[in-house]
């Protein structure tokens, strides 16, 4: 089964671009949820009915896979990266993929968010804490080692890395962690703890009943509670992981005026706002977080080395489908 889905949306026409350019087309791979974004490409056009906007949607590995695939091909009709992490966007940076864009406007965004050589920025803060089905739940967890034992385990679902760019990540972080490790993975495994694709197949259990804990990013399941599911979410007390779902631009783009407004705008309060209507933590100071949400600056960010992330990223995909299969 496959989650492929190509969406457009926009103005067709002969609007000029500011500055004096033809209108044009650009397309966007992305790994954020299709509704959203076609929220997210409405309000675009809004502020730039010029540009037309085509999205093609899926899960991080699979479309960095996708991506690969076309340009040993020849090419990608790519313009914009939208995409879960800063380690898939570091390896398209250092295969010389990715424009630089200096000007880029990143005033109140957070240096961390930022590639140094301006490759690619990030556009939201993106948390992987613990959803659970209050129907069956009493007593709620509060800590990573609450998901291992095995009354738990059990019945506990995540995503893939195999899938997600989220799991890359939070997987990645995990093993990086003193005191978990491949030992906490390995114990999952045991106790019976099992992974599905993305995080909306882990929501989807979890809401169902079908399992009572998963591993989860955090505005999957707080929209969730929001829309009446029976889930709840928790920040474990051993902190979370983190992505920053950044966007940049494709080296080889041939719509590359159009594609800074897109990332400019990505980059402006107006997208901040949105991105908090869709349940995101803002990244540009000033801009309050959803409600319910706790302030970002409370949050604990667990440590990883993205570079040993991205060193080891098939050692560590190979070792978690040994235990939880591909």
């Amino acid at each position: 089964m496959t989650l492929l889905r190509s969406l457009t949306l926009g103005l067709l026409g002969g609007t000029a671009l500011a500055g004096g350019a033809l209108a044009q087309s650009i397309t966007v791979y992305t790994s954020q949820p299709n509704d959203q974004m076609a929220a997210v490409v409405e309000a675009f056009n809004a502020d730039h009915p010029e540009i037309t906007v085509e999205v093609f949607r899926t899960g991080t590995t699979e479309l960095m896979s996708k991506l690969q695939a076309e340009f040993a091909a020849g090419g990608t009709p790519a313009d914009v990266m939208l995409i879960a992490d800063a380690v898939a966007m570091t390896q398209l940076k250092n295969d010389d993929r990715l424009l630089a864009y200096a000007d880029a406007p990143v005033e109140g965004i957070p240096e961390a968010l930022i590639d140094p050589d301006r490759m690619f920025f990030g556009t939201k803060l993106i948390t992987t804490g613990i959803v659970y089905n209050t129907n069956l739940v009493t007593e709620a967890p509060t800590s990573w080692t609450d998901l291992a034992k095995p009354e738990i385990a059990a019945s506990t679902i995540m995503p893939s890395p195999l899938y997600s760019g989220a799991a890359v990540i939070h997987v990645g972080t995990m093993v990086q962690q003193p005191g978990f490790g491949w030992d906490y993975y390995e114990t999952l495994a045991e106790n019976g703890a099992v992974a599905g694709q993305g995080n909306g197949t882990v929501i989807e259990a979890v809401a169902r009943g079908e399992k009572a804990y998963g591993m989860i990013i955090e505005y999957m399941a707080l929209n969730a509670k929001a829309e009446g599911s029976p889930v709840d979410f928790v920040f474990p007390t051993e902190g979370v992981s983190s992505i920053t779902q950044p966007v940049a631009i494709l080296k080889d783009s041939d719509a590359v005026e159009a594609a800074k407004v897109f990332v400019d705008w990505q980059l402006s309060r107006a997208a901040q706002e949105q991105s908090v209507t869709q349940g995101y933590f803002p990244v540009i100071e000033g801009v309050a977080p959803p409600a319910g949400y706790p302030e970002p600056a409370s949050l604990t960010i667990l440590g990883a080395d993205p570079a040993k992330m991205l060193a080891e990223d098939q050692a560590t995909k190979e070792a978690f489908a040994d235990l939880f299969g591909g």
